[in-house]
């Protein structure tokens, strides 16, 4: 078992800067891939960004590329979520998810693969 827990959410300006963390317990919890993914009101959950259990391989939606930077720390098993230059369109529950892999370099853009699920952190970006 593997428990989540999401931190670092709140209210920010456009153009502003937010990093969320993903703080994970339970066993073997660095071999675990690991994902955000963001559900705005009314709207489905859609996907954000997942990084491999090793760290070496990363993947951000296009709605995100280039201003989110996902990325990991092991030793302290926590995953980040750096955000950059927000938009209000950005607005949301943001939601860590993580599964087992026995692929370093595995990383999954959906939701059926992640076994566990954090309760989420939101994010409202303000125009």
């Amino acid at each position: 078992q593997v428990q989540l827990a999401e931190s670092g959410g709140g209210l920010v300006q456009a153009g502003g800067s937010l990093r969320l963390s993903c703080a994970a317990s339970g066993s073997l919890v660095y071999n675990y891939v690991t994902g955000w993914f963001r559900q705005a009101p009314g709207k489905e959950r859609e996907f954000v960004a997942s990084v491999s259990w090793s760290g070496t391989n990363t993947y951000a939606a296009d709605s995100v590329q280039g201003r989110f930077t996902i990325s990991r720390d092991n030793a302290k098993n926590m995953v980040h979520l750096q955000m950059s230059t927000l938009k209000p369109e950005d607005t949301g529950a943001y939601f860590c998810a993580a599964t087992p892999s026995a692929q370093s370099w595995r990383i999954y853009t959906t939701e059926d693969p992640y076994l566990y699920w954090g309760q989420g952190t939101q994010v409202t970006v303000s125009s």
